[in-house]
This record gives C-alpha cells, structure tokens and sequence, in this order.
C-alpha cells in the first residue's frame, strides 16, 4: 500500500496532476516523482496502481512525459514543445475495442512502461479538444501547480483559494497596512 499522497493539490485531471506531482511548500521544491516510491503514490492517486508497475523504467518515461507536458503548457505555441509531446504519445495508441457494455477503446502499449506518461499526455490532448482556455497555472507568484478550470464563469485564479488565494489577500493586506502606517 502506497503512502498518503502529500501534495497540495489532487484530483486534478491526470495530465494537470502529473505537472502537479512537482510543488513549492514554504520557500522548499517537492517532486514527488524523486523515486519509485512517490510514482507509487501518483500510479495510486490517479487510479493506475493496478495497471502499472513503480519501477525504475516507469518513472524514467513518466518524468520524461511530465517534462514533455511542462513544455508545451508553458509554450503552447512552441513547435519543440509540441514535437517532445507527440514523441510521448507516439509510444501508445487507442485501440477500439466491443465490450461486455458496448463499444469501447482501450490504450495500447509496445512497453507498458510507457502507459501512465502516455495516458497523461493523451488526457491533455482531450483538454486542449474540450477547453483548453480553462487549463491555468496557479496565479500566485510563488506556486507552481495548475488547473482545469470548472467554475462556472471560468475565472478562477489559484490552485486553492484556501492556501494561494489567502496569500494574496495577506500579501495586499500588509501592503495596505504598511502604506497607511507610513503615510500616518
């Protein structure tokens, strides 16, 4: 069994979790992808445990899927970006498939150890079809992670309004409280 997953933020869709397997928690950088114990708990927290194992190989191919998915959500304009994406997603394919409840598609692999990078980066592919003005990045200065946007309105702007949001409120409350106590 798997350890508690430690980050910030869960359950985003997988592509955006893989990006948030890497965060900032007070000053310090985590990657929870260090080892093949943190793929365990990113294989677990996002239903693939059972599908994939935690292995050296695994982890190879999915930092390079993550590094891969960084890129071209920085620089969704970038055609290198784009290209290190593609060589990801060159390594599966859908297959479809007539299930017990009707048809159906299934994700193939020539080596498994490509399977959880690959379904990330075919996921992203799925947000880019469906809202791809939704997919953002935390807008606090200081955090990393990203999101699929689900508001209603489409405007939100922190990873957690709890955590990141909250530190923006602080951060203009002592720049108010710092002003007026310089200008009394």
């Amino acid at each position: 069994m798997p350890a508690p997953d430690p980050r910030p933020l869960t359950g985003e869709p997988v592509s955006l979790d893989l990006l948030n397997t890497r965060w900032n928690h007070e000053g310090a950088a985590h990657d929870l992808l260090a080892g093949t114990d943190g793929l365990a708990v990113w294989l677990a927290s996002n239903g693939l445990a059972g599908r994939f194992r935690a292995d050296t190989p695994t982890l190879e191919r999915t930092l390079a899927a993550r590094d891969a998915l960084a890129a071209v959500v920085d620089a969704p304009d970038d055609p290198a970006a784009a290209v290190r994406l593609n060589e990801v997603l060159g390594h599966g394919r859908i297959r479809a498939v007539l299930g017990p409840e009707g048809p159906a598609e299934e994700p193939e692999f020539a080596d498994p150890s490509w399977g959880p990078g690959w379904i990330a980066a075919r996921d992203y592919l799925d947000l880019l079809r469906t809202a791809p003005d939704r997919i953002r990045a935390c807008a606090h200065e200081a955090c990393v992670l990203h999101f699929f946007d689900t508001s209603r309105n489409g405007t939100r702007r922190w990873c957690s309004m709890a955590v990141c949001g909250n530190r923006a409120k602080a951060s203009r409350h002592y720049a108010r409280a710092t002003r007026t106590a310089k200008e009394s």
